[in-house]
């Protein structure tokens, strides 16, 4: 009889589902790391890519119109053609006509803002308005423009009369109407229905212009009205000739773009324009090569061309647009290796935690692995269930990191947190059967231990940490010899927005910290045994057995304790190298904000002396600790016959001010003039060296208008909080001057604010203000200008660059620092079963409680030393190997980074970022010992003891 073929049965337990129950608090921890690195990997690109897109559009709206607008222009008819052919030129159908092709052929990324870009025509020579009632600054007339732009109406709000109007004026008309704004009305005294008569100074030519309207800008600071700032604001400039040049006002008047026409009664050559104002508002750092091409052929070259073949042979295009994105280019550029130093370095702890959770979990099922190679599953079997159970964890998590990270940072590209994720999850799935495969490649009985102690690296190792030797070496070097900003490349840009000129190899310039920690670690690893078996002689020799046996547990730890030390040495390093960068960029801004004050406050007043009272006013404002008055005198005259400026201080006042602030630091002994009258004294005096240089050793009588005095050169100071800058200066007891009088005050305090100082000062300056207010009194004193150092700090940061890169840096410090004490705990949850067992078994001999504790605190000491003198060594070493190829000026002051002469900033290793992450592993380390020795005391030694345990 034929047998039907029997279908076959399906597992009654399903491996994956079978382990994931067996399990779940493992599965539970690993999804919960998968998905943390996961979104940590997914974000710093996303982070990295909003703070470079937002400082790309922050650095082209803060260069304004003027600079960032693209300015079309091409010559209109004059005089020498017909009046019919001039005329239809200047008329606004055509100028509109041009205008709407030009929008249209300008590509992308150029993109426009249509509302804020406009046309027109105006004068080029400027006519001059020669009525007796207008403002001049010098005895010169003033000079205008005559605009005729489109969209005056849509633009601006008639405070006063109305629009002019334009039709029927010709280039024959020697009348026509105009508006101007409010500022121009007021600055140029110009009143609704006043005439203003021009005249062309060359030609002769002249032209009425009877003012109809008194207009306010709807968006004054706006493309519209700042690409040629004179058509809201009159604008003071130099009259050609001769020094000293002469100063005149120039000004705007708007006339109807229907009466274009009359522009060439006044100027016989006057040009249309096209003002195209960009839009940065989608504007991204991608974009940079691609609008550095366009506008080169904007301004010579393809696309000129195509310009001028509807507009005009002769139209030529201007912008410093291309010159805004250089210099944001130029910053990004010395920002962005930095940033990839510390993504480099979290980026390798994150990669050794997840390679030791899978490591821990191969140690604990290893029995388990090892039983079924034995009862003959196969390796690949075994690795593809291994890699379904990891998979079914980690692929879920690392779609959930990668959407929280999308979440938070929505707009950015989505390749590069894509791609980071998945090799996170690449990388979390794989772990698990690479590390089976590896070690269950042979079935075997039995495996002897391997002892750290005893344990001889194979040749394998040797090569391959050679390899990564090389690899470090050639990374440092190569960062020493060209700095992150040398030599033209870049490094490479965080999320990989670095510029390609590093060639390949940028990437090893920015993982030379986490390279060199990779060999820290072996040579420590290498190293390790030997400081084990030096310690255990003389414990051997003691009668106390705690430390015998806390250096032989340590010595028989596993060999296969590269990844937690790696971990930690990484973290370490990073955080120390991050650190420094930070400690770095704060000096400098402090240092920076210093130098431009002198103080915590300088208070001046732009008419010249202070009131006498005011010093001690500002003494009572709240938060000041003291306030130093100062005279200076800008014109002392030298026996060679320069001139420097004169400081004459209190010197007890001044040297406490010194001390503090640490500029110049000096004694005041050696400013004190001699007691009595000491203007006949010779007091003795502080300068800079190249004035001492000039004075020599001799006594000198210098005259000034508050009085005579003679001085000899006691001592020398490079600087001083009166004259923070680099520069000549000549400072003496104001004692020497009776008649000084205070022309500034440095204050010092934690808490000054301008309020405050303007609160104690309100006296005499409220009252005179309110004075000239009600026209009580003639003159309004000048304000006081108050400058704080805290402001001028927070000026430093002008750009999301900075910010952005900062905040990235911090918190990839704070993930490799939580990645570091996750390290810790893993490592020692790897050896927890054993230690608990020994010091079970130990307890069974009569070991106490409390001699438990410190036998495990005692035992993970060694490993915790090491990771944690390491890391500060290794850390310290980077900065120094590193800091002559970084130089930390841009990514500090920016833009603003001449303020002073600092040179350069370079990094220096801040003691904080040493030891506090390396005690605060040590700290962790003994309190995990410490709570681990606790619960095991709690319970019995047999909890701990099995019989046929083979721990």
């Amino acid at each position: 009889m034929r047998r039907s073929p029997v279908a076959p049965v399906a597992p009654v337990a399903p491996w994956v589902r079978t382990r994931l129950r067996a399990a779940p608090l493992t599965a539970g921890a690993l999804a919960l790391l998968v998905a943390v690195t996961a979104f940590l990997a997914a974000l710093f690109p996303r982070a990295v890519d909003a703070y470079e897109n937002e400082g790309v559009r922050t650095a082209v709206t803060e260069a304004g119109p003027a600079r960032s607008g693209i300015q079309l222009s091409a010559p209109a008819g004059g005089l020498d053609k017909e009046q019919r052919e001039r005329d239809a030129a200047l008329r606004p159908a055509p100028l509109r006509e041009q205008y709407g092709k030009i929008l249209a052929v300008l590509p992308a990324p150029i993109r426009i803002d249509a509302g804020q870009s406009t046309h027109g025509a105006q004068t080029v020579k400027s006519p001059i308005g020669t009525d007796d009632w207008l403002p001049r600054l010098d005895p010169i007339d003033p000079e205008f423009t005559l605009a005729a732009q489109a969209g005056v109406d849509d633009h601006a709000r008639v405070r006063e009369g109305r629009l002019p109007r334009g039709k029927g004026v010709t280039s024959d008309s020697r009348r026509v109407e105009a508006a101007v704004t409010a500022d121009t009305a007021r600055v140029m005294r110009i009143e609704v229905g006043k005439d203003v008569h021009l005249t062309n100074p060359e030609t002769g030519d002249a032209l009425t212009v009877r003012v109809t309207g008194v207009l306010d800008p709807l968006r004054p600071k706006g493309a519209y009205w700042s690409t040629d700032s004179v058509l809201r604001t009159p604008d003071k400039i130099l009259a050609p000739g001769p020094a000293p040049q002469l100063k005149r006002w120039h000004a705007a008047l708007l006339i109807a773009p229907d009466a274009a026409p009359v522009l060439p009664a006044i100027d016989r050559a006057p040009q249309r324009y096209w003002h195209i104002a960009p839009d940065p508002g989608e504007l991204t750092a991608r974009d940079l090569p691609a609008l550095k091409s366009r506008i080169a052929s904007l301004e010579k070259g393809p696309l000129l061309s195509e310009l001028r073949s509807f507009t005009d042979r002769n139209t030529l295009a201007s912008t410093d647009l291309d010159k805004v994105l250089t210099e944001h280019a130029g910053l990004r550029d010395a920002v962005a290796p930095v940033v990839a130093v510390a993504a480099y370095g979290v980026g390798g702890v994150a990669a050794v935690v997840l390679l030791m959770t899978c490591a821990l979990s191969a140690a604990r099922r290893h029995d388990e692995l090892a039983l079924l190679r034995s009862r003959g599953g196969s390796v690949r079997g075994i690795a593809g269930r291994l890699l379904a159970e990891s998979s079914v964890v980690a692929v879920p998590a690392a779609g959930v990191g990668l959407l929280v990270a999308v979440l938070a940072v929505p707009h950015a590209r989505a390749w590069p947190s894509g791609v980071a994720a998945a090799a996170v999850c690449v990388l979390a799935c794989a772990a698990l059967p690479v590390r089976a495969v590896f070690t269950h490649r042979r079935p075997r009985a039995h495996q002897g231990r391997g002892d750290l102690v005893t344990a001889r690296p194979s040749r394998r190792r040797t090569v391959a940490e050679m390899v990564l030797v090389v690899l470090a070496v050639g990374a440092v070097v190569s960062l020493r010899r060209r700095g992150t900003d040398g030599g033209g490349s870049s490094g490479v840009g965080a999320g990989g927005s670095g510029s390609a000129s590093g060639g390949s190899v940028d990437w090893l310039v920015s993982a030379a910290p986490a390279l060199v920690g990779g060999i820290a670690t072996l040579l420590l690893v290498r190293l390790y045994p030997l400081p084990l078996r030096l310690f255990a002689r003389p414990f051997a020799r003691r009668r106390g057995a705690l430390g015998f046996l806390s250096m032989a547990s340590a010595g028989r730890a596993s060999a296969a304790q590269v990844l937690p030390l790696l971990g930690l040495l990484l973290a370490l390093t990073t955080a120390a190298f991050g650190g420094s960068v930070l400690a770095g960029v704060q000096e400098a801004r402090d240092r920076t904000a210093l130098l431009a004050v002198g103080a915590d406050a300088l208070v001046t007043r732009d008419g010249g002396a202070l009131p006498a009272s005011l010093a001690d006013e500002v003494r009572r404002a709240s938060g000041v600790r003291e306030v130093a008055a100062v005279h200076i005198d800008w014109n002392l005259s030298l026996p060679d016959g320069t001139t420097i400026p004169l400081i004459a201080v209190d010197p007890d006042t001044y040297a406490r001010l010194s001390e503090a602030t640490g500029l110049g630091v000096l004694d005041a002994g050696a400013l004190s003039a001699a007691e009595g009258n000491r203007a006949k004294e010779v007091v003795p005096a502080i300068a800079t060296p190249d004035v001492a240089r000039r004075l020599g050793k001799a006594a000198h009588t210098f005259r000034t208008p508050s009085g005579s005095f003679t001085a000899k050169v006691a001592a020398t100071r490079s600087t001083t909080p009166a004259f923070p800058t680099q520069g000549a200066f000549l400072l003496i007891d104001r004692g020497a001057l009776p008649t000084a009088k205070d022309t500034s005050l440095l204050v010092t305090g934690g808490g000054v604010t301008r309020a405050g100082i303007e609160e104690a000062a309100g006296g005499k300056e409220g009252k005179a203000r309110k004075a000239g207010k009600a026209g009580k009194a003639g003159k309004v004193p000048p304000s006081l200008d108050i400058r704080l150092r805290s402001a001028q700090r927070a000026a430093l940061i002008d750009s999301p660059l900075q910010s952005g890169a900062e905040r990235v840096y911090t918190a990839a410090v704070a993930a490799g620092a939580g990645y570091a004490a996750l390290a810790v705990l893993l490592s020692l949850l790897q050896s927890a079963p054993q230690r608990a067992a020994l010091l079970a078994r130990l307890r069974t001999m009569g070991l106490s409680a409390r001699q438990g504790r410190l036998l495990l605190a005692l035992e993970s000491l060694p490993q915790a030393l090491l990771a944690a003198g390491g890391g500060a060594l290794v850390g310290w070493a980077s900065v120094g190997l590193l800091a002559d190829g970084l130089d930390l000026r841009r990514i500090a002051l920016a833009a603003r980074g001449g303020l002073t002469d600092l040179g350069a900033i370079t990094l220096r290793a801040d003691p904080w970022s040493l030891l506090l992450p390396a005690a605060g592993v040590v700290a962790l380390t003994a309190a995990v010992a410490f709570t681990q020795s606790w619960w095991t005391t709690r319970r019995t030694p047999a909890a701990d003891l099995r019989t046929g345990d083979n721990r």
